[in-house]
C-alpha cells in the first residue's frame, strides 16, 4: 500500500461514478460472497436510496475499506457492509471508517448487525449489544445499538 492514511471518501449514490461503484461492489463481493462463502444477493436496493452514504478508503486508486450508512425509519442510522480488503487488514482502516461514519451520524441513534467475533470492536465505538445472537448465512451475528447523544443536557 502506498499510503498509511488515505483520506476517507464520502458520497451518495448519485455522486458515485460507475467505476467507483463497481470497485466498491467488487470489494464487498470479494469478501462477503467469495471469501466468507455466503451466496446472498449483495445488491439489495439500499445502495441507491437518497439517504444512503458510502464511505471508503482507497489506495492506488482501489478501495481497501468500505461501509455504508442507511437512513432507517424513525431517524435511526444503520451502518452496514463494513469491509476491509485482505491486503489492508490490521492497518486501522475499519476504525478510521467507523469514526468517520459516527461523525456523519451525529447525534442520531445508530444500529448495526455485527459479526459476533467483532462485538468488542464495535463496543469500543460506543455500541452495546441490543439483542440475541443469531446465525445468518452460516455466520453468527449480534444486533448492536449506539444511542443518540442527548443535546438537551
Amino acid at each position: 500500500m502506498s499510503s498509511q492514511h488515505p483520506p476517507v471518501r464520502v458520497a451518495g449514490f448519485a455522486d458515485l461514478d460507475a467505476r467507483t461503484f463497481h470497485d466498491l461492489l467488487r470489494l464487498r463481493i470479494d469478501v462477503f460472497v467469495v471469501e466468507q462463502a455466503c451466496p446472498y444477493p449483495e445488491l439489495d436496493g439500499r445502495d441507491v436510496e437518497p439517504g444512503t452514504r458510502h464511505l471508503w478508503l482507497d489506495d492506488d486508486g482501489a478501495p481497501v475499506a468500505y461501509l455504508r450508512i442507511l437512513a432507517d425509519t424513525g431517524g435511526v442510522a444503520r451502518i452496514g457492509r463494513v469491509v476491509v480488503a485482505p491486503r489492508a487488514r490490521g492497518g486501522g482502516h475499519a476504525g478510521r471508517l467507523m469514526a468517520a461514519a459516527l461523525d456523519a451520524v451525529g447525534d442520531r441513534p445508530c444500529v448495526l448487525e455485527a459479526q459476533s467475533h467483532l462485538v468488542a470492536f464495535y463496543t469500543r465505538h460506543g455500541f452495546a449489544v441490543s439483542g440475541a445472537e443469531y446465525v445468518e448465512d452460516g455466520i453468527p451475528h449480534t444486533p448492536m445499538r449506539r444511542e443518540g447523544i442527548d443535546q438537551s443536557l
